[in-house]
């Protein structure tokens, strides 16, 4: 009985914290929905529903790149599932930014009803990011090319490629580094670990351990012997950076559609570039959807290439809210319809 009521007890929680996540990306984007609606008489409506076949697509792409990697790792997971779980992980991830953790902290909750384990379901989602990441990288060299030949290639415009393509290759490269030896991911992760339980203690200082080391040892080493099974057949990766590579073509495609939609013919390299550097930005932004830091510096990358604010600004907040729109509302039905059987279990 216990059990069962600290179960609703903790679906109630996530509910009431998504519920204020919600309304603090209502609050702070509330003036941008109002001039999005606006500014819509000025937009081709018909161009403006292309995105959603666009994202329809995106989130089949990331679908299938689930599907293969849990394939490699030995389980069979249908495709109907993992679409639907690319759609909830996204709601998490809009409106409980922390820089990926809940994105992780979710597909590790998630995936135990298909007796995923902890350490697999880490590792799935570092195949997915690192698979986005090494796509992009190819996405943003062909947009650097596009805006050579286009002439849009200036020294600022290369200074800002070469940033983002720094932090892609470091970060990818960091991730390898560290899952390929045991050694280093212990290391690592153990030093995390009581990181995290000291930040705990502080605030609670009645808890000693809150994550066992002992349990958090056995995760990280089953992490590295999953991540193994990749490295010793490199050809195990071409499925998941295939499907990244779609996911992140699609996602840029949908952001293209919205400045055609307001009738500007823009350089497609620029726009990739722009793309880059908000979503990183956004990344690690403590606003939900990283409202604010996204639309500023999208608008900055632009401005270096000959795009005034004027132009690029309601293009791009039409975008982030109808784009956020088409994702989060479905998003958040699936979510709670996963929290529910949980609480009937």
């Amino acid at each position: 009985m216990k059990s069962i009521v600290n179960k609703k007890n903790w679906r109630k929680i996530l509910t009431v914290i998504t519920i204020l996540a919600l309304l603090i990306f209502i609050i702070t984007s509330g003036g941008h929905i109002v001039d999005t609606f606006r500014g819509l008489r000025k937009a081709d409506l018909w161009v403006l529903w292309l995105m959603i076949p666009l994202e329809v697509l995106n989130y089949q792409a990331q679908t299938l790149l689930y599907r293969d990697a849990l394939k490699t790792m030995g389980y069979e997971i249908t495709s109907k599932f993992l679409y639907g779980f690319s759609l909830e992980l996204n709601f998490i991830a809009t409106l409980l930014p922390s820089a990926g953790l809940s994105a992780v902290s979710y597909t590790n909750l998630r995936l135990k009803s298909k007796s995923i384990s902890g350490a697999d379901a880490t590792l799935l989602h570092l195949i997915k990011t690192i698979s986005v990441f090494i796509s992009f990288l190819a996405l943003l060299i062909f947009g650097l090319l596009i805006m050579a030949i286009g002439g849009k290639a200036s020294s600022i415009i290369i200074l800002f490629a070469s940033v983002v393509i720094t932090i892609l290759v470091i970060l990818t490269g960091g991730a390898f580094f560290i899952v390929g030896s045991d050694k280093r991911i212990d290391s690592f992760f153990t030093w995390v670990t009581l990181f995290l339980n000291k930040v705990v203690k502080t605030f609670r200082p009645r808890i000693h351990e809150a994550i066992n080391i002992v349990r958090a040892k056995k995760v990280f080493n089953d992490l590295h012997n999953s991540y193994m099974l990749f490295r010793n057949d490199p050809n195990q990766f071409k499925g998941p950076f295939i499907w990244g590579l779609l996911a992140n073509f699609t996602e840029v495609a949908v952001l293209y559609v919205v400045y055609i939609a307001f009738g500007h013919w823009v350089n497609p390299g620029v726009i990739i570039l722009a793309y880059a550097v908000a979503n990183l930005g956004g990344f690690l932004s403590v606003l939900p959807g990283g409202v604010g830091v996204y639309e500023s510096l999208m608008t900055i990358v632009l401005a270096t290439a000959g795009i005034s604010a004027s132009l690029s600004l309601p293009v791009t907040i039409t975008y982030r809210i109808l784009n956020t729109i088409i994702q989060i509302v479905p998003g958040y039905v699936l979510y709670q319809r996963a929290l529910i059987p949980r609480e009937k279990n």
